[in-house]
């Protein structure tokens, strides 16, 4: 059996406090989250945090492993490089299955030997998804599908995969967590499950920005717009909507839709705001029309942008 260090893959130390743990979990996981990540192993390395976390945010498994942990410095190796684990690690269960079983399913066997006389809750679980920021406006029931080890009657790993339709309320943001009371781990001995959390992660737009319930959308507009103002349609993500945009408007100019934000998800907080940041967009100089204008504008314009800079 090859160990493994659970505090590595976590990046903390094994004082760390369970607060610590969590947030190391979350902070990596965001980064590692098959939907948003580029990197190549993205798939293996969100597996082995959530294998991790499992395992390190329950108090029980985490005294099982720093159990074995404390074995594994006190010499518990085989001559072939294997790990060779405490005298008792292995009672109640069969340790003689080879390949079948892992690092993981071990340390699940021998904390769940232990509990199949007790009664005792299911753990809580926690997990992400991913969403679009429409679906924070208007709301939207998702699918997910769930690979959770859990513990038979024999106190043996399976893993079992679940499909949960996820109903995703209106006014949700990013970093919020959604509880779904009893989908978490099953309970021993006949007790409750625990819950699942599922953490909100907005999927990546080059067309807005959020913080908090406040977004940042950026809105193209023709130079003769920016110079002249006037009404122009936006898109949004309640809808389109017209906006005023004043005359001599610049690149980077701010224009503020109070309560067009996220739409508020109860009583106790209001509506976030929707700011338009203007960007001015030249029309492509692609044809000899185009380029005759461009040179009368030189002509006529007499227009230097630099010479605020003594250009």
């Amino acid at each position: 059996m090859e160990y493994k260090d659970y505090y590595a893959a976590l990046g903390v130390a094994k004082t760390a406090s369970d607060d610590e743990i969590k947030q190391a979990y979350r902070k990596l996981v965001r980064k590692y989250h098959p939907d948003v990540s580029k990197e190549p192993n993205a798939d293996a390395k969100t597996k082995e945090l959530n294998e991790a976390y499992a395992v390190l945010s329950d108090a029980e498994k985490r005294a099982a492993y720093d159990e074995l942990g404390h074995a594994r410095q006190h010499g518990g190796f085989q001559s072939g490089g294997g790990f060779r684990p405490p005298p008792d690690w292995g009672a109640d269960f069969d340790t003689n299955a080879g390949n079948d079983r892992d690092f993981f399913a071990d340390l699940f066997a021998h904390v769940g030997a232990r509990r199949r006389s007790m009664r005792m809750r299911g753990e809580d679980s926690q997990a992400s998804i991913s969403i679009s920021l429409r679906d924070a406006y208007q709301g939207a029931t998702r699918t997910i599908n769930l690979r959770i080890p859990e513990l038979d009657e024999r106190a043996r790993v399976v893993t079992r995969e679940r499909t949960l339709d996820v109903r995703i309320p209106v006014g949700v943001t990013a970093g919020q967590q959604l509880r779904l009371s009893g989908q978490g781990q099953p309970g021993t001995g006949g007790a409750e499950a625990g819950d699942l959390f599922l953490e909100i992660q907005f999927e990546s737009d080059p067309h807005y920005r959020v913080e908090g319930r406040d977004v940042y959308e950026t809105v193209p507009v023709a130079p003769w717009e920016a110079a002249l103002g006037g009404e122009i349609d936006v898109p949004t993500p309640s809808g389109k909507v017209k906006v005023t945009v004043p005359p001599q408007s610049k690149s980077g100019r701010k224009l503020r839709l109070k309560g067009r934000g996220i739409p508020a998800s109860g009583p106790s907080n209001a509506a976030g705001d929707l700011y338009l940041l203007l960007e001015v967009a030249l029309p492509p100089a692609d044809t000899e029309r185009a380029r005759a204008l461009y040179q009368q504008m030189a002509r006529e314009l007499a227009f230097n942008p630099r010479a605020a800079l003594g250009g």
